[in-house]
Protein backbone atom coordinates (compact mmCIF):
# COMPACT_ATOMS: atom_id res chain seq x y z
CA UNK A 1 0.00 0.00 0.00
CA UNK A 2 1.11 3.67 -1.23
CA UNK A 3 1.71 5.95 1.86
CA UNK A 4 -0.83 8.15 -0.29
CA UNK A 5 -3.41 5.79 -0.26
CA UNK A 6 -3.14 4.49 3.52
CA UNK A 7 -3.49 8.72 4.34
CA UNK A 8 -7.01 8.61 1.78
CA UNK A 9 -8.33 5.38 3.04
CA UNK A 10 -8.08 6.39 7.01
CA UNK A 11 -11.10 7.41 8.78
CA UNK A 12 -11.86 7.84 12.89
CA UNK A 13 -13.53 4.51 12.63
CA UNK A 14 -16.75 4.60 14.85
CA UNK A 15 -17.60 1.23 15.13
CA UNK A 16 -15.47 -2.20 15.00
CA UNK A 17 -15.95 -5.78 14.25
CA UNK A 18 -15.04 -8.20 17.08
CA UNK A 19 -12.32 -9.87 15.26
CA UNK A 20 -8.79 -10.11 17.52
CA UNK A 21 -5.75 -7.82 16.42
CA UNK A 22 -2.27 -9.84 17.05
CA UNK A 23 -0.25 -8.52 19.49
CA UNK A 24 2.55 -9.16 16.94
CA UNK A 25 0.87 -7.07 14.00
CA UNK A 26 0.53 -4.25 17.26
CA UNK A 27 3.94 -4.45 18.50
CA UNK A 28 5.33 -4.16 14.81
CA UNK A 29 3.32 -1.53 14.00
CA UNK A 30 4.05 0.74 17.18
CA UNK A 31 7.51 -0.32 16.80
CA UNK A 32 7.72 0.85 13.73
CA UNK A 33 6.10 3.91 14.26
CA UNK A 34 8.89 4.95 16.70
CA UNK A 35 10.46 6.18 13.51
CA UNK A 36 8.05 9.43 13.59
CA UNK A 37 10.13 12.56 14.22
CA UNK A 38 10.44 14.10 17.74
CA UNK A 39 12.10 17.59 18.27
CA UNK A 40 15.77 16.84 19.55
CA UNK A 41 14.38 12.96 19.08
CA UNK A 42 13.22 13.11 22.61
CA UNK A 43 10.67 10.44 21.68
CA UNK A 44 7.84 11.55 23.97
CA UNK A 45 5.26 8.89 23.93
CA UNK A 46 4.63 6.55 26.43
CA UNK A 47 2.12 4.00 24.79
CA UNK A 48 -0.10 1.16 27.04
CA UNK A 49 -1.72 -1.71 24.77
CA UNK A 50 -4.90 -3.54 25.94
CA UNK A 51 -6.19 -6.55 24.92
CA UNK A 52 -9.06 -9.40 25.46
CA UNK A 53 -9.43 -9.58 29.72
CA UNK A 54 -7.57 -6.42 30.44
CA UNK A 55 -9.32 -4.75 28.08
CA UNK A 56 -12.74 -6.01 29.14
CA UNK A 57 -12.15 -5.18 32.78
CA UNK A 58 -10.80 -1.37 32.36
CA UNK A 59 -13.97 -0.85 30.36
CA UNK A 60 -16.02 -2.32 33.12
CA UNK A 61 -14.58 -0.16 35.65
CA UNK A 62 -14.74 2.57 33.41
CA UNK A 63 -18.80 2.11 33.06
CA UNK A 64 -19.58 1.62 36.67
CA UNK A 65 -17.75 5.50 36.95
CA UNK A 66 -19.46 7.03 34.16
CA UNK A 67 -22.70 5.47 35.67
CA UNK A 68 -21.76 6.59 39.49
CA UNK A 69 -19.81 9.07 40.02
CA UNK A 70 -19.38 10.64 36.85
CA UNK A 71 -16.40 11.68 34.50
CA UNK A 72 -12.78 13.53 35.55
CA UNK A 73 -12.60 17.26 34.76
CA UNK A 74 -10.25 17.35 31.85
CA UNK A 75 -6.47 18.09 32.42
CA UNK A 76 -6.41 20.26 29.65
CA UNK A 77 -8.67 21.88 27.01
CA UNK A 78 -9.35 19.40 24.08
CA UNK A 79 -10.64 22.76 22.12
CA UNK A 80 -9.82 26.20 22.84
CA UNK A 81 -12.55 27.65 25.60
CA UNK A 82 -13.77 30.30 23.04
CA UNK A 83 -13.77 28.43 19.69
CA UNK A 84 -14.13 30.68 16.71
CA UNK A 85 -14.53 30.73 12.99
CA UNK A 86 -13.74 28.51 10.81
CA UNK A 87 -13.25 26.17 13.58
CA UNK A 88 -16.63 26.23 15.27
CA UNK A 89 -17.95 25.43 11.91
CA UNK A 90 -15.43 22.47 11.41
CA UNK A 91 -16.14 20.93 14.41
CA UNK A 92 -20.13 21.57 14.33
CA UNK A 93 -20.08 20.37 10.90
CA UNK A 94 -18.55 17.18 11.14
CA UNK A 95 -20.83 16.23 14.55
CA UNK A 96 -23.97 17.18 12.31
CA UNK A 97 -22.79 15.10 9.76
CA UNK A 98 -22.13 12.12 11.90
CA UNK A 99 -25.54 12.29 13.68
CA UNK A 100 -27.55 12.57 10.62
CA UNK A 101 -26.17 9.42 9.51
CA UNK A 102 -27.17 7.92 12.73
CA UNK A 103 -30.54 9.20 12.57
CA UNK A 104 -30.45 11.21 16.20
CA UNK A 105 -32.07 14.52 15.90
CA UNK A 106 -30.48 17.54 17.57
CA UNK A 107 -33.19 17.78 19.55
CA UNK A 108 -32.54 13.89 21.19
CA UNK A 109 -30.05 14.73 23.31
CA UNK A 110 -30.34 11.81 25.69
CA UNK A 111 -29.79 10.05 22.28
CA UNK A 112 -26.31 11.92 21.56
CA UNK A 113 -25.31 11.34 25.03
CA UNK A 114 -25.79 7.68 24.60
CA UNK A 115 -24.29 7.73 21.56
CA UNK A 116 -21.06 9.36 23.24
CA UNK A 117 -20.88 6.84 25.35
CA UNK A 118 -19.63 4.43 22.94
CA UNK A 119 -16.25 6.08 22.99
CA UNK A 120 -15.91 5.31 26.60
CA UNK A 121 -16.74 1.41 24.85
CA UNK A 122 -13.80 1.98 22.17
CA UNK A 123 -16.25 1.87 19.67
CA UNK A 124 -16.31 -1.91 20.66
CA UNK A 125 -12.79 -2.41 19.23
CA UNK A 126 -11.12 -5.84 20.42
CA UNK A 127 -7.88 -3.54 20.98
CA UNK A 128 -6.89 -0.22 22.39
CA UNK A 129 -3.64 1.91 23.86
CA UNK A 130 -2.80 4.48 25.78
CA UNK A 131 -0.41 7.75 24.96
CA UNK A 132 0.87 9.50 28.29
CA UNK A 133 3.80 12.20 28.42
CA UNK A 134 5.64 13.32 30.83
CA UNK A 135 4.13 16.93 32.38
CA UNK A 136 6.98 18.29 32.13
CA UNK A 137 6.56 18.30 28.32
CA UNK A 138 5.58 21.42 26.11
CA UNK A 139 3.81 22.02 23.37
CA UNK A 140 6.10 21.19 20.96
CA UNK A 141 6.23 18.07 22.56
CA UNK A 142 2.57 17.25 22.21
CA UNK A 143 2.82 18.09 18.59
CA UNK A 144 5.49 14.86 18.78
CA UNK A 145 2.56 12.82 20.15
CA UNK A 146 0.40 13.68 17.11
CA UNK A 147 2.91 12.71 14.71
CA UNK A 148 3.98 9.52 16.42
CA UNK A 149 -0.09 8.71 16.47
CA UNK A 150 -0.56 9.57 12.31
CA UNK A 151 2.05 7.30 11.93
CA UNK A 152 0.88 4.84 13.54
CA UNK A 153 -2.59 4.93 12.11
CA UNK A 154 -0.63 5.19 8.87
CA UNK A 155 0.95 1.54 9.40
CA UNK A 156 -2.31 -0.15 10.66
CA UNK A 157 -3.97 0.96 7.65
CA UNK A 158 -1.19 -0.99 5.83
CA UNK A 159 -1.93 -4.12 7.94
CA UNK A 160 -5.19 -3.97 7.38
CA UNK A 161 -6.54 -2.37 10.51
CA UNK A 162 -8.33 0.50 10.79
CA UNK A 163 -8.40 2.96 13.98
CA UNK A 164 -10.09 6.14 15.96
CA UNK A 165 -7.56 8.33 18.28
CA UNK A 166 -9.74 9.57 21.00
CA UNK A 167 -8.75 12.43 23.33
CA UNK A 168 -12.30 11.63 25.21
CA UNK A 169 -10.75 9.36 27.25
CA UNK A 170 -8.96 12.19 29.24
CA UNK A 171 -12.11 12.46 31.15
CA UNK A 172 -11.50 9.22 32.68
CA UNK A 173 -7.99 10.12 33.05
CA UNK A 174 -7.91 8.89 37.25
CA UNK A 175 -9.29 5.56 35.88
CA UNK A 176 -7.08 5.07 33.23
CA UNK A 177 -4.17 6.08 35.21
CA UNK A 178 -4.43 3.50 38.40
CA UNK A 179 -5.24 0.82 36.07
CA UNK A 180 -2.13 1.10 33.96
CA UNK A 181 -0.42 2.26 37.03
CA UNK A 182 0.87 4.78 35.26
CA UNK A 183 3.69 7.50 36.23
CA UNK A 184 2.55 10.33 38.75
CA UNK A 185 4.47 12.70 36.75
CA UNK A 186 2.59 11.41 33.05
CA UNK A 187 -0.59 12.66 31.46
CA UNK A 188 -3.11 10.69 30.01
CA UNK A 189 -3.24 12.77 26.34
CA UNK A 190 -4.96 10.34 24.46
CA UNK A 191 -6.69 6.84 23.77
CA UNK A 192 -6.97 4.92 20.64
CA UNK A 193 -9.14 2.41 19.37
CA UNK A 194 -7.64 -0.59 17.11
CA UNK A 195 -9.72 -3.14 15.00
CA UNK A 196 -11.61 -4.25 11.74
CA UNK A 197 -13.67 -1.89 10.77
CA UNK A 198 -17.30 -2.45 11.00
CA UNK A 199 -18.25 -1.82 7.06
CA UNK A 200 -21.83 -1.89 7.89
CA UNK A 201 -22.25 0.07 10.24
CA UNK A 202 -23.93 3.91 8.99
CA UNK A 203 -21.42 5.78 11.21
CA UNK A 204 -18.37 4.68 9.36
CA UNK A 205 -19.73 5.99 5.99
CA UNK A 206 -18.68 9.53 7.89
CA UNK A 207 -16.06 11.51 5.30
CA UNK A 208 -15.24 14.12 7.41
CA UNK A 209 -15.18 17.69 4.83
CA UNK A 210 -11.78 19.12 4.60
CA UNK A 211 -11.39 22.95 3.80
CA UNK A 212 -10.32 23.98 0.67
CA UNK A 213 -6.78 25.20 0.04
CA UNK A 214 -7.02 28.51 -0.75
CA UNK A 215 -8.41 28.88 3.25
CA UNK A 216 -5.22 27.67 4.79
CA UNK A 217 -2.39 27.36 1.60
CA UNK A 218 -0.10 30.19 0.55
CA UNK A 219 2.63 29.96 -2.07
CA UNK A 220 5.32 32.97 -1.55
Amino acid sequence: MKVSEAVERRISARAFLKDPVPREVIERVLTRAARAPSGGNLQPWIVTVLQDDTLEELLAQVSAKLEGEGPDEMEYDVYPPSLHEPYRSRRFGVGEAMYDLLGIERADKAGRLKWFANNYRFFGAPAALFVHVDRKMGAPQWSDLGMYLQTAMLLFQEEGYDTCAQEAWGRFYTTVDRFVGADPQTMLFCGMAIGKIDEAHPVNKLRSARAPTEEWLRFM
